[in-house]
């Protein structure tokens, strides 16, 4: 999941959670929100971890050259 499907996710819980007002019987829509808000801020966070940990293509090739 990347960046802009975890921003996606945060947007559609935080509209649940604050912006409807709407009661079911059998589920909470608040907690579904609350539920997308913290999943979407952990993948975002994953997300910004594994792309500051990646070395781009050619895995560092152009640093130093080949050393025996």
């Amino acid at each position: 999941m990347g960046v802009a499907m975890s921003i996606v996710m945060i947007a559609v819980g935080a509209i649940l959670r604050f912006a409807v007002s709407v009661t079911t019987p059998g589920f909470n829509l608040h907690s579904i929100g609350l539920i997308l808000i913290i999943l979407g801020a952990l993948s975002l966070v994953l997300s910004i971890v594994f792309w500051s940990t990646w070395g781009g293509f050619g895995g560092g090739a152009g640093r130093g050259g080949y050393r025996r």
